[in-house]
């Protein structure tokens, strides 16, 4: 027996079915055209049976020809009718799945192109990949292949058991005296293929998740010669996903044999009841043909009911998960209006104080400003919160006290698109799409012209590489850039830089990984990038923020010195201390 826990799977839930509604609004006139278009299926289909006792019974017996062909051409357009109305219910529940699936595509994107860099920080890939592909297609699917066709096979349900009770109430109980039986047997099997195919659908998204995780980080499963071990945990998981199906077959495949048995075991009853009722002229000939027919026509739509029951199980639980996604309050906040006509570059933090969970505070206090058009250079021990600094800015995280202004507005003022165009950022480790040179230096901007990329990258030295590529600007850097050395993709970061223009630079240790030669290459670029910019520099390396306007150092999260180069010095305190470190 199913445990208490696994009965209770809720099957219908009013905000998932409210949804889904909402899904269908745009397309109202299509929806209720399905609808029109199931009811004609549930009652064209049962009418056949009625019309072919009729035949028999007052045509045929009595050997009227010309009513035999009347009736004969009427249920010739009945059918030619059946077959239309299928065809247009069919193509229109496909177009319907369709358009809402990509609709949902699309919305869920939107939101997630929008969430907190904290989401993605905590969420695996791979389930939002799940969400955004698998979910959505199964949702189609309730509307192709499981609620209309589901609701049409319910419909010719009630109309059959409608036309036998007219035509004979007696025979039809005999009919359906193993309607009881059915039911039972329908309702456990459904309950267990319900549950086995939730377990399916988890271990599913959990083998996407797994695969997705590992692929991205294969280079660290080789170098430590995980192999064995990622495959052992990757073989455990397919196992779960693999019994979970196979619990699944076995009710479904048990299923049909059941539906048969009772199948046969009522035409056998009525067979047996109906042929002695016919000998004896209890009933007619075409009354029995009809029942027969009927009862086929019965059992015909429950060899599919539970698999579209499960269909539309399985979609109701990706709505809930979809709906869960959208419903998910971490989305960056742009509820600021401010929308300057030119940033001059001016910033302060004023008693800032950042946690990234609870608190744990990573930026404790932290005071600065830096005038526009100036470069401040923060450094500091791993973990100091020098890129936090960069993230509060970027608005990627938001403060939890304190105040950040730009140009002496809050930066919960601007618009969060205004704000992220003003601000360029150069990482240390670079995320190139696997995609032409040309579009990672653009971001697919089709308004930036090509001859703009090329001066950037005649600016940062990297031209003359560029153009050592097969296709030159058109070569494809692959996902990740792999195919192009850490320094070579830097280098494109800033000539993505250069081509935006932005008023503010963030260089988060941009040359840490860079040789001394592909760190030439830059340096004079990059002076001339600063010229006329606000710059904040992270760096490990001090020799790349000597001639920085201001240096602050940052120890656990607190502001400890703060000065130029020369004073820092002088002050023989922290900063001293490091540069000593590097250079004696």
């Amino acid at each position: 027996m199913l445990s208490k826990k696994q009965r209770n799977i809720p099957i219908l839930d009013r905000r998932v079915l409210r949804e889904l509604f909402r899904l269908v609004k745009p397309y109202q006139h299509i929806f209720r055209l399905l609808i029109v278009l199931t009811l004609a299926v549930g009652v064209i289909g049962p009418s056949r049976p009625f019309l072919v006792q009729h035949t028999l019974d007052h045509y045929i017996t009595k050997e009227d020809y010309a009513g035999l062909v009347g009736m004969a051409v009427g249920l010739l357009i009945l059918l030619a009718t059946q077959v239309l109305v299928q065809y247009y219910l069919i193509y229109l529940s496909e177009w319907l799945g369709q358009h809402i699936a990509k609709d949902l595509r699309v919305q869920i994107y939107t939101h997630t192109i929008r969430m907190r860099i904290s989401f993605y920080h905590k969420t695996p890939i791979g389930r939002l990949v799940t969400r955004n592909i698998s979910d959505t297609e199964m949702i189609a699917h309730v509307f192709n292949e499981g609620l209309a066709t589901l609701l049409a096979d319910l419909l010719q349900l009630l109309a059959v058991a409608a036309f036998m009770v007219y035509i004979d109430w007696q025979l039809a109980l005999l009919s359906l005296a193993i309607l009881p039986l059915l039911s039972w047997s329908i309702y456990l099997l459904k309950e267990r293929l319900k549950f086995a195919y939730k377990q399916v659908r988890n271990a599913m998204a959990q083998l996407n998740t797994f695969v997705q995780v590992r692929l991205t980080g294969m280079s660290m499963i080789q170098i430590f010669n995980r192999e064995q071990q990622e495959l052992a945990q990757f073989e455990a998981l397919n196992a779960v996903h693999r019994n979970a199906h196979n619990k699944s077959v076995f009710y479904y495949a048990l299923y049909f044999p059941v539906l048969e048995m009772l199948r046969a075991i009522g035409i056998s009853l009525l067979i047996w009841y109906g042929a002695h009722s016919v000998i004896k002229g209890y009933i007619s000939l075409g009354k029995l043909t009809a029942f027969l027919m009927y009862l086929t026509m019965f059992f015909r739509p429950l060899y599919y009911l539970v698999e579209r029951f499960n269909t539309l199980q399985m979609g109701l639980v990706s709505a809930d998960r979809i709906i869960r996604l959208l419903e998910n309050t971490e989305q960056a906040q742009n509820q600021g209006t401010y929308l300057p006509k030119c940033v001059q570059g001016a910033i302060t933090f004023d008693k800032v104080w950042f946690a990234y969970e609870g608190d744990n505070y990573v930026l404790k206090d932290v005071s600065f400003h830096i005038q526009a058009q100036k470069s401040l250079a923060i450094v500091g021990a791993t973990g100091a919160g020098k890129s936090t600094i960069a993230n509060l800015l970027e608005r990627f995280y938001d403060a939890q006290q304190g105040t950040i202004a730009l140009d002496g507005a809050n930066i919960l003022d601007y618009d969060v698109r205004v704000l992220r165009q003003n601000i360029g950022l150069v990482l240390q480790d670079v995320f190139l799409f696997s995609t032409s040179i040309h579009d990672n230096i653009t971001l697919g901007n089709k308004a930036i012209p090509s001859e703009r990329v090329v001066e950037a990258a005649q600016l940062v030295g990297i031209h003359d590489f560029i153009q050592s590529l097969p296709g030159g600007y058109n070569y494809n850097v692959q996902e990740g850039g792999m195919t192009l050395s850490m320094g070579q993709r830097q280098l494109l970061a800033f000539a993505r830089v250069f081509v935006y223009d932005p008023c503010i630079l963030i260089l988060d240790e941009a040359t840490a990984s860079m040789d001394t030669a592909t760190e030439a290459l830059i340096q004079q670029a990059t002076a001339r990038l600063l010229q006329s910019r606000t710059a904040i520099i992270i760096a490990h390396r001090l020799a790349t923020i000597r001639h920085a306007d201001e240096i602050i150092v940052l120890d656990q999260g607190r502001v400890r010195e703060q000065g130029t180069h020369e004073d820092l010095l002088v002050q023989n305190g922290a900063y001293a201390s490091l540069y000593k470190t590097q250079y004696q």
